[in-house]
Protein backbone atom coordinates (compact mmCIF):
# COMPACT_ATOMS: atom_id res chain seq x y z
CA UNK A 1 0.00 0.00 0.00
CA UNK A 2 1.36 3.43 -0.83
CA UNK A 3 0.78 6.37 0.98
CA UNK A 4 0.02 9.63 -0.83
CA UNK A 5 2.45 12.66 0.49
CA UNK A 6 0.78 15.18 2.73
CA UNK A 7 0.41 18.51 1.15
CA UNK A 8 1.58 20.26 4.21
CA UNK A 9 1.44 23.93 2.35
CA UNK A 10 -2.17 23.64 1.54
CA UNK A 11 -2.72 22.33 5.07
CA UNK A 12 -0.87 24.86 6.79
CA UNK A 13 -2.87 27.75 4.54
CA UNK A 14 -6.20 25.76 5.33
CA UNK A 15 -5.15 26.64 9.15
CA UNK A 16 -4.27 30.41 8.65
CA UNK A 17 -7.85 30.97 6.53
CA UNK A 18 -9.42 29.28 10.02
CA UNK A 19 -7.86 31.82 11.39
CA UNK A 20 -8.58 34.41 9.85
CA UNK A 21 -12.02 33.42 9.73
CA UNK A 22 -12.29 33.24 13.62
CA UNK A 23 -10.79 36.53 14.32
CA UNK A 24 -13.36 38.12 12.54
CA UNK A 25 -15.76 36.51 13.87
CA UNK A 26 -14.34 37.22 17.29
CA UNK A 27 -13.90 41.11 16.11
CA UNK A 28 -17.95 40.44 14.91
CA UNK A 29 -19.21 38.62 18.07
CA UNK A 30 -17.40 41.78 20.30
CA UNK A 31 -19.11 44.41 18.30
CA UNK A 32 -22.44 42.58 18.58
CA UNK A 33 -21.87 42.84 22.44
CA UNK A 34 -21.48 46.39 22.50
CA UNK A 35 -24.81 47.19 20.52
CA UNK A 36 -26.60 44.48 22.18
CA UNK A 37 -25.60 45.97 26.42
CA UNK A 38 -26.42 49.41 24.64
CA UNK A 39 -23.27 50.54 24.60
CA UNK A 40 -23.03 51.56 21.30
CA UNK A 41 -23.45 55.06 21.50
CA UNK A 42 -20.67 55.88 23.45
CA UNK A 43 -17.65 57.18 21.96
CA UNK A 44 -14.86 54.65 21.18
CA UNK A 45 -12.38 56.18 23.42
CA UNK A 46 -14.36 55.75 26.72
CA UNK A 47 -15.15 52.05 25.44
CA UNK A 48 -11.64 51.45 24.83
CA UNK A 49 -10.68 53.58 28.62
CA UNK A 50 -13.72 51.45 30.18
CA UNK A 51 -12.16 47.81 28.53
CA UNK A 52 -8.52 49.10 29.86
CA UNK A 53 -9.68 49.87 33.34
CA UNK A 54 -11.39 46.45 33.39
CA UNK A 55 -8.59 44.71 31.94
CA UNK A 56 -6.79 45.56 35.06
CA UNK A 57 -9.01 44.85 37.68
CA UNK A 58 -7.70 43.21 40.37
CA UNK A 59 -10.80 42.47 42.35
CA UNK A 60 -11.67 39.00 42.26
CA UNK A 61 -15.09 39.70 43.68
CA UNK A 62 -15.83 42.48 40.97
CA UNK A 63 -14.62 40.63 38.36
CA UNK A 64 -17.21 37.69 39.69
CA UNK A 65 -19.94 40.57 39.69
CA UNK A 66 -19.50 41.37 36.26
CA UNK A 67 -18.82 37.51 35.39
CA UNK A 68 -22.46 37.11 36.90
CA UNK A 69 -24.18 40.14 35.40
CA UNK A 70 -22.84 38.87 31.93
CA UNK A 71 -23.91 35.40 32.13
CA UNK A 72 -27.41 37.02 33.66
CA UNK A 73 -28.06 38.72 30.08
CA UNK A 74 -26.74 36.61 27.88
CA UNK A 75 -29.49 34.21 29.37
CA UNK A 76 -31.85 36.27 28.98
CA UNK A 77 -32.20 37.13 32.93
CA UNK A 78 -30.97 40.94 32.61
CA UNK A 79 -31.93 43.78 30.38
CA UNK A 80 -29.13 46.36 29.32
CA UNK A 81 -29.84 49.57 31.13
CA UNK A 82 -30.65 52.45 29.11
CA UNK A 83 -28.19 54.96 29.02
CA UNK A 84 -28.90 58.50 28.76
CA UNK A 85 -27.46 59.90 25.11
CA UNK A 86 -25.94 63.08 25.14
CA UNK A 87 -28.29 65.59 22.89
CA UNK A 88 -25.61 66.35 20.45
CA UNK A 89 -21.69 66.20 20.82
CA UNK A 90 -20.49 69.57 20.91
CA UNK A 91 -17.85 70.28 23.60
CA UNK A 92 -20.12 72.23 25.97
CA UNK A 93 -23.11 69.53 26.30
CA UNK A 94 -21.06 67.56 28.75
CA UNK A 95 -21.21 70.24 31.16
CA UNK A 96 -24.95 71.73 30.92
CA UNK A 97 -25.81 68.10 31.54
CA UNK A 98 -23.77 68.10 34.33
CA UNK A 99 -26.06 71.73 35.39
CA UNK A 100 -29.24 70.20 34.11
CA UNK A 101 -28.91 67.03 37.21
CA UNK A 102 -27.98 69.42 39.99
CA UNK A 103 -30.97 71.59 39.36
Amino acid sequence: MVRTPRDIDAELQALKDRAKALKARKTTQLGEVVVASGAAWLHIEVLAGALLAIAKEADQETVEGWRRQGQAFFQGRAKPRKARRPSSDGPGDQKNAADDRQS
